[in-house]
């Protein structure tokens, strides 16, 4: 087992990452020992509860079970679990589970955050995805038809339990999806400003067949890696004022596509790794980096079986942008790099948005 621990200062807030491979029946006594056995709700994903319901063993009576996919980050999934939050009379003391990908932790997450003006909240990730990027750091939100995550709020885990089996039944698709989170961390290493090195881009070129064959080893030193930058990250800036921000590289873009085709038709990582192509492109243009670097970034992301979307619409890709949470009246803020896994942060108006795209 991996512990790992988030430390934000100023609040005094500390809670644990556990990273391990145990057998999944183990699984539900450690979260009740995290939670002091008191009383809870599990939120669970349709596809995990299929798989796992019978070996995780929790009670069916505290246990509500919602689709899969981004379109069910919404507001009546929100209200479904708050609803059966007070069905079950939980106090502020009780916890919220949330067992799923980054859907799941989400919506149970923000649906956490303001039950009874906030409740434990514990996240046991099973996607790649959420196990490397969105399980950790407190960023719980929901959907709706204007863009993604507009309504949110930051809201930190009592705990976070990563276990590796949960990859094993994973399609391929999103397990596609959960690297290109990966990848971003890549990008942006020297930027997360972490304790000790990485060397993450080299690890993902040197055991890109591993990674892509799931040895579970591998899996669990890339899965600490992300983590730790992440972690780093998050405790010197909570609430993305200032640093945080390069954890969207990628995202402005990938965004704009999933809103424009309707969460659907692309996974998050596929529509990241288009938005990191996006702005490869964008910063040799303006010479913020030079080709030999693009092509190395290039080249590792076709390691992994990425391929080019096809293009958009510009109009609506700018129009879904200027709706973004990031953006001002009359800028759209976008991470750029600028040397080797070094992003910063540009601003641009719509129009020189338009003629860059």
């Amino acid at each position: 087992m991996i512990n790992l621990s988030v430390n934000i200062k100023g609040i005094e807030l500390n809670y644990p990452i556990y990273i391990t491979n145990n057998d999944l029946s183990e699984l539900k006594n450690a979260v009740a020992d995290e939670i002091n056995h008191k009383n809870y709700i599990v939120v669970f994903s349709e596809k995990v509860y299929k798989l796992y319901s019978k070996i995780l063993d929790f009670p069916k009576e505290k246990t509500l079970v919602l689709k899969d996919g981004e379109a069910e980050k919404s507001p009546k999934n929100y209200f479904k679990i708050l609803d059966f939050a007070l069905k079950n009379k939980l106090k502020r003391e009780d916890s919220i589970i949330a067992i799923g990908g980054g859907v799941i932790g989400d919506v149970t997450g923000f649906a956490a955050s303001t039950y009874m003006r906030g409740i434990n909240f514990v996240q046991i990730p099973t996607t790649l995805l959420a196990a490397t990027d969105s399980s950790v750091g407190g960023k719980v939100a929901i959907n709706t038809k204007y863009g993604k995550n507009l309504i949110g709020a930051f809201y930190q885990p009592k705990a976070v339990f990563i276990n590796t089996n949960f990859l094993k039944t994973l399609d391929e698709k999103q397990y596609k999806s959960g690297l290109g989170e990966v990848l971003k961390y890549g990008f942006i290493e020297k930027s997360c400003r972490p304790n000790n090195e990485a060397h993450l881009i080299n690890f993902l070129s040197e055991h890109y067949e591993k990674i892509l064959s799931r040895d579970f080893l591998t899996l669990m030193d890339l899965i600490k890696m992300c983590i730790e930058l992440k972690i780093a990250v998050v405790e010197q800036d909570e609430k993305e004022n200032g640093l945080r921000k390069i954890l969207n590289y990628g995202h402005t873009y990938g965004h704009a596509v999933e809103t424009i085709t309707g969460y659907k038709r692309y996974t998050h990582g596929q529509c990241v790794v288009e938005g990191i192509c996006i702005a490869l492109k964008f910063a040799q243009s303006l010479n913020l980096i030079d080709k030999e670097y693009k092509f190395l970034c290039e080249d590792l992301i076709k390691k992994f079986g990425y391929e080019p979307l096809p293009k958009f619409n510009k109009e609506k890709i700018i129009e879904i942008m200027t709706s973004d949470k990031k953006a001002t009246d009359e800028y759209i803020k976008y991470i750029l790099p600028n040397s080797y896994a070094t992003v910063t942060e540009h601003c641009f108006t719509p129009d020189e948005l338009k003629e860059m795209i």
